[in-house]
Formats: structure tokens, C-alpha cells, sequence
């Protein structure tokens, strides 16, 4: 790897990153020659990825804003990405100010931008942890400076789950994370599916690979075990368009976007 390809703030641009690749799909400014060209062949195999994407950060806010509705104060955001207006923070402490909210993410694009994300409202708090998904310990030992693990925190795992490999476990990991959370704490989570194109998916699947990111779509069934022992909210699993559309923004054709969504809670 040359010196070009890896900057001094450690972004390496000889390969496609997911965060850079999704900033693209959004139409954001975060994102290299490499990663366009990865995301132009996703959008060869699936032309309604960027309005995926935009489902994708609708359904985020959505949650974000009834998880806050109903009460709770603390936020875990894991596989932030690229910060992009409004954020989860902006989101909740509009509704509760003194709300507390950790990102953790493990791309140093997202590290470089973190300054975004720690601008909290006086009475609330926000904190960037820079870590890996697959690295649970590591980042409950971090959030614990900013969060009250004896209070209930919504865990938000959106549009990560589908970049964790079976290799890696990633029930274990969503057990583990949500092990020391107190009852009342909630699960809110999106992923995308082959469930109705598997032979387009096998493609898209296969671009993030080649560029070094574990991807991989599940089905509905596969994607309903990360709430085992949870209690689903209304209205269960369903696709992230029409999970609490009446709930904010909303985009397009959402309904026919394959992106599984659930919000469940801690007993």
C-alpha cells in the first residue's frame, strides 16, 4: 500500500469501505474513487440501494424517536457511519434534552468526523468510542463513562448486522452486548435480505467481499433470532418502510425495499 492510499488519519483508499460506500449512497462528500466504484456495481445489481440507504436512515429516526417517547434517556449506537444531519443524538435530545448517547464505530472516516457527534445539548451527553462491533467487551467497558448501566439504554445495531459474517458470530454478539443492560432496555435493529432476490443479493454480497467487508444478507427467520427473549414492539419484524411510518419522514417506494426492522425489549 502506498502512501497515497493511506493517509496520516489511517483512511485507507485502496479499497472500498462500507461507511464511505454508504455515504456515497446517500449522496454525501465522504468517500473516494475506490468506493464509487464499488457502490456502482451494487447499484448494477440492485438499483434501489441509494433509496435503501435513505430507508434505511428514515427507519433510524423513527426508532430513535419512539425508543425516546416511551421513556428512554440512554442511547448505545453501534455502526454509526459517517455523520449525517440530523443524528441520532439530534433526534432523541430534541425530545429529551438531557439525553446521553454513545457512538462507537471502527472506521477512522467516522473517527475523523467525530467532532459531529459529540456536540450535545447542555443538559444531555455524547461520547465516540472507536471500536469494533465484534469487540462487545471493549465497547460496554467504554460506554460505561457515559452511560448508566443500572438505567435502561436502547441498543441500536442498524444496518450493521448485515456486515457480520456468520464466522463471526454475530447472535453472540448481540447476546453479549445485551447482557449487562438493565430490563426496559430495547433492541432496535434493520437488515438488509435476499428474501426477494437472492440472485441479485448473491452479487451484491460478493462486491463488499472482494473489497474486504464480511458481508452478508439474512432472511427473515435468521434476522428474527436476534430477538430471542426480547419483547417485540408493534408491529413486530417487518420491512423498516413500514415499521412506524406514521412515526416521521419517509421515502418513496419504501415498502418494496428488502430491509428487515424490529424493535424489541429487554424483560
Amino acid at each position: 500500500m502506498t502512501d497515497a492510499e493511506l493517509g496520516a488519519d489511517g483512511i485507507d483508499t485502496s479499497r472500498p469501505q462500507s461507511a464511505r460506500m454508504y455515504d456515497y449512497f446517500l449522496d454525501g462528500k465522504d468517500n473516494y474513487p475506490v468506493d464509487w466504484k464499488a457502490a456502482e456495481q451494487v447499484i448494477s445489481f440492485f438499483p434501489d440501494v441509494k433509496e435503501m440507504a435513505r430507508v434505511n436512515r428514515d427507519f433510524m429516526h423513527r426508532a430513535a424517536r419512539v425508543l425516546a417517547r416511551r421513556g428512554i434517556r440512554q442511547f448505545l449506537d453501534i455502526g454509526t457511519g459517517i455523520p449525517t444531519e440530523p443524528n441520532l443524538h439530534q433526534i432523541v435530545q430534541k425530545i429529551t434534552p438531557a439525553a446521553r448517547v454513545v457512538y462507537a464505530d471502527n472506521d477512522p472516516i467516522v473517527l475523523r468526523h467525530a467532532e459531529a457527534l459529540l456536540r450535545s445539548t447542555p443538559e444531555g451527553r455524547t461520547a465516540y468510542i472507536q471500536a469494533d462491533a465484534r469487540e462487545p467487551e471493549k465497547i460496554l467497558a467504554a460506554a460505561e463513562d457515559t452511560l448508566d448501566f443500572a438505567q435502561p439504554i436502547a441498543l441500536s445495531l442498524v444496518a450493521l448486522l448485515h456486515l457480520v459474517a456468520d464466522e463471526d458470530d454475530p447472535y453472540r454478539i448481540v447476546a453479549e452486548l445485551l447482557r449487562p443492560l438493565a430490563p426496559g432496555s430495547c433492541l432496535a435493529l434493520s437488515h438488509a435480505t435476499g428474501d426477494f432476490d437472492p440472485e441479485a443479493w448473491e452479487r451484491v454480497v460478493e462486491v463488499y467481499r472482494k473489497g474486504g467487508t464480511s458481508a452478508q444478507v439474512r432472511s427473515r427467520d435468521e434476522f428474527s433470532r436476534f430477538f430471542d427473549g426480547l419483547e417485540l414492539l408493534d408491529p413486530g419484524i417487518a420491512l423498516a418502510a413500514l415499521w412506524h411510518p406514521e412515526s416521521g419522514e419517509q421515502h418513496g417506494r419504501g415498502a418494496q425495499i428488502p430491509l428487515y426492522a424490529g424493535v424489541a425489549r429487554k424483560p
